[in-house]
């Protein structure tokens, strides 16, 4: 009888001969992507001499440009965040629609209960609740966005996993409930003005 142990019609596959780990794919792109951008920095007529990874001034207290590199990963942040949560889901075979909205929804939240009362010594112009919640304890729009969020994966949850609802049509129908909340809490208008504590989180 043909041995069968490694597989579908006694195929197998021999790890030895990997050459080279696939987990270093994504690490090589990486290189790549900032090596033309150093080339691109040091050769486009617009930028010449300058460079995204390096201090390139004359006087510098480090080899690196910090506040480059402070940019790119307040930048990238976000989508980080977002992306160790949709890991989970991707790692399940499930999908999540509505990450993106619930982040604009519990942005608009979190922000409107930080928001400073004064701004240059005048009301704040753009105060969503009035003065009752202005220049709160930094906690509490953080504990509130917090707990929305949650409460959004706690709903999404349970019309996956007790009512069998297809992950697709779940999270697709948060999508556009998350958005209409983040609409319709903001009014359609930005909200600006935090406070110092809760603007620092960002920073």
């Amino acid at each position: 009888m043909a041995d069968t142990s490694h597989g579908t019609g006694g195929l197998s596959f021999d790890k030895s001969k990997r050459t080279w780990p696939s987990e270093l794919n994504i690490l090589l792109a990486l290189v790549i992507i900032i090596i033309l951008f150093e080339i691109i920095g040091q050769t486009a007529p617009y930028m010449r001499g300058q460079s995204f990874l390096f201090d390139t001034k004359d006087r510098f207290d480090s080899i690196f440009n910090e506040a480059r590199l402070k940019i790119i990963i307040l930048q990238v942040a976000i989508i980080g965040i977002i992306a160790l949560g949709v890991t989970q889901v991707i790692i399940t075979a499930g999908i999540d629609l509505s990450s993106g909205p619930l982040v604009a929804a519990t942005a608009m939240i979190a922000m409107s209960l930080a928001q400073t009362e004064l701004v240059n010594g005048f009301p704040n112009p753009k105060a969503v609740f009035g003065t009752w919640a202005m220049d709160l304890p930094v906690v509490i729009p953080v504990v509130a966005g917090l707990v929305f969020g949650a409460m959004i994966g706690a709903i999404n949850g349970t019309f996956i996993a007790i009512f069998r609802i297809p992950p697709f049509i779940a999270t697709l129908g948060m999508f556009l409930i998350c958005r209409g909340i983040a609409l319709w809490w903001s009014g359609g208008n930005p909200i600006s003005f935090p406070t110092e504590s809760f603007a620092f989180i960002g920073s």
